[in-house]
């Protein structure tokens, strides 16, 4: 990941001008990082004259003086360049989402480097717009949480990314974005009128989820419906991207119904865990279908 661009510098006045705003669009570092602690004005003048003593930027003066730490001036800085960057509070209710969590960490970079694969060769100009499910042989293989940060990577390009829970079975996506759902793609299969069931997820403004609504006794048959089909035509036209996440292959035939309705499958296994003949029976069915098989990722979180 490329290293952000240095901020500039800024005067005392120009600080507690920003500070006095609430959305402003260049914010200054120091601005962000007195709202974020809630700074006094004692506080800041404390700041602003070490940093001058010292010569040093605005964050390493308040870090150096104990009023903030090294991760609340990586907040400011992605706040600053409009880069989604959960504050402490959500992480600590949303901890799988290490994209957004963590956007500078080992973890969010695999996510970036996976996502540079996808749009040079899935979501390429020229190529056919399609859905992609994200499948896999058995249960905790970690396809929601793969899911759900590969949708944050995708919409932090500033694309509008919609991540569909399709898990019938044991949907969670609403549980990792601490999303309502009590009403969402069971019921539109249904042929029941659903409203707001697209809903934005908090912190990342180019992200929505559907989420599952109930859990229905009959999950392959309504994935099999023609509505499914339309559904994800109607929902490929108006996102940039659509990331399906799907029941492990373990529990029906769901997950192969799914994916053939996106279009394209991406297949994830769980390194030391997952079976490689049930690994190669879920390729050569997928294969064997209509959707496009981009690839197959070893998770090793």
């Amino acid at each position: 990941m490329e290293k952000l661009k240095t901020p500039p510098r800024f005067s005392g006045e120009r600080l507690l001008e920003d500070a006095s705003a609430n959305a402003v669009l260049d914010r200054s570092i120091g601005s962000i990082i007195a709202e974020t602690r809630s700074l006094s004005s004692e506080e800041i003048d404390r700041v602003l004259v070490y940093q001058r003593q010292q010569g040093i930027r605005f964050g390493e003066a308040a870090v150096a003086l104990g009023l903030a730490s090294h991760d609340d001036v990586m907040f400011a800085l992605a706040q600053q360049f409009h880069y989604p960057y959960a504050p402490q509070q959500r992480r600590d209710t949303s901890p799988e989402l290490v994209a957004l969590n963590q956007p500078f960490g080992v973890q969010a970079e695999s996510f970036r480097s996976l996502r540079s694969q996808l749009l040079m060769r899935l979501f390429a100009d020229g190529q056919p717009r399609r859905a992609l499910a994200v499948v896999s042989p058995d249960s905790k293989d970690g396809k929601t949480f793969f899911a759900a940060n590969l949708a944050v990577v995708l919409a932090q390009t500033g694309a509008r990314t919609l991540l569909i829970d399709a898990d019938l079975r044991h949907p969670r996506q609403h549980e990792v974005f601490g999303l309502d759902n009590q009403a969402g793609l069971s019921g539109i299969l249904a042929g029941r009128a659903e409203f707001n069931v697209v809903q934005m997820a908090p912190g990342v403004d180019s992200l929505f989820v559907l989420p599952v609504g109930s859990t229905p006794p009959n999950p392959t048959e309504l994935v099999e419906r023609p509505a499914f089909r339309l559904l994800m035509s109607e929902l490929v036209a108006k996102f940039d991207h659509v990331i399906v996440d799907t029941p492990a292959a373990c529990y029906g035939s769901d997950s192969i119904a799914i994916a053939a309705r996106c279009g394209a499958a991406l297949v994830l296994a769980r390194r030391n865990t997952s079976r490689v003949a049930a690994l190669q029976s879920l390729v050569g069915t997928l294969q064997d279908g209509t959707a496009a098989v981009a690839g197959v990722v070893f998770n090793t979180f």
